[in-house]
């Protein structure tokens, strides 16, 4: 049996242990934009970005011998994240004082830096909860997807009921009850990510 979206992180490591390499992509296109999404945040362009999230990837192969709570999983992704990123900003911070002569007023990577601190826990928290709505529209069946993905847009172009009932096959006047249940089928399976147990 392949490895798929609806797997949950246990039966993913236990299957990456086993040397299925199916289930590794699985579990790296799983956190890969919440990854890039907290280096990005911390003021990495997209190169930074991507030196840290092999970083990151690297530790977690060398680390799944030893993972015993694989419902942490989310937890220790971002905390290595942040731990990688900030890691990498001093190691740039030091090769940059290093290379550059005091009277030297060319601006480098300490002048530019978008924000000194640390990732805040506000933002962590959004991009957390991001993280569980695209993992939660991912499980969920193909019909309430389509249809949630349908009714809330992204950009302006915002489709009129009867459109978004016309290209679901389905009575204008049922459109509202059946949001409703996909909306509670979703929240249901984000609140269950937010946990662990997903």
């Amino acid at each position: 049996m392949n490895p798929d979206a609806n797997d949950d992180d246990a039966a993913l490591i236990a299957r990456c242990r086993a040397g299925d390499g199916k289930a590794w992509a699985v579990l790296v296109a799983r956190y890969q934009r919440l990854v890039y999404a907290i280096v990005i945040r911390a003021g990495f362009d997209e190169h930074g970005a991507a030196d840290v999230f092999q970083t990151v990837f690297q530790r977690l192969l060398a680390h799944l011998p030893r993972i015993d709570r694989p419902d942490r999983l989310q937890a220790w992704i971002v905390t290595t994240a942040k731990r990688e990123a900030l890691r990498e900003r001093e190691r740039r911070q030091r090769h940059v004082s290093t290379t550059r002569d005091d009277d030297d007023t060319t601006p480098g990577l300490e002048d530019t830096l978008v924000d000194d601190a640390p990732l805040a826990e506000a933002a962590l928290s959004d991009l957390q909860q991001l993280h569980l709505l695209r993992e939660g529209l991912e499980r969920l069946d193909a019909r309430c997807r389509d249809l949630l993905l349908l009714v809330f847009r992204d950009d302006d172009d915002h489709i009129p009921y009867d459109e978004v009932a016309r290209r679901m096959g389905m009575p204008a006047g049922s459109l509202g009850p059946t949001r409703a249940r996909c909306l509670g089928k979703l929240r249901r399976l984000v609140e269950t990510g937010s946990h662990g147990d997903a």
